[in-house]
């Protein structure tokens, strides 16, 4: 399977020259809709995997709702992180203030808001 992915990879190279081959494969489109894909699954990430730590370090006890909060934040980060990079790679970055920062915060938590009602809204069958 690797060996196809190559070939496939070394021919579209052939194809375009490099600054072509970039954009062909990430445009800017692809790049939001990475990020808000991102955003949703690792907002519902804390409240959806109960046993794991940022969904990969194993736990003995079931997290508390301010372990979730704080994994939310670090998943809030990291997909800031994403589209920082993604932005970096499409060209220069916009300056962002304060106002930002509150706005992609309030997304975020509306985005978290299936798997918080998952967790403490429904009534899970023993």
């Amino acid at each position: 399977m690797r060996c196809l992915a190559k070939k496939c990879i070394d021919f579209v190279r052939q194809r375009f020259d490099e600054t072509d081959y970039q954009t062909c494969f990430v445009t800017q489109t692809v790049s939001v809709w990475l990020v808000v894909v991102a955003a949703l699954v690792l907002a519902n990430l804390p409240f959806v995997v109960n046993q794991r730590l940022l969904g990969v370090i194993p736990l003995a006890v079931p997290k508390s709702l301010w372990m979730r909060l704080a994994e939310l934040l670090v998943m809030y980060v990291f997909v800031g992180m994403l589209g920082l990079f993604l932005e970096q790679r499409a060209g220069q970055i916009a300056p962002q203030r304060w106002e930002f920062y509150a706005i992609t915060v309030a997304l975020f938590i509306t985005l978290a808001f299936p798997g918080f009602v998952y967790r403490y809204l429904l009534k899970h069958r023993s």
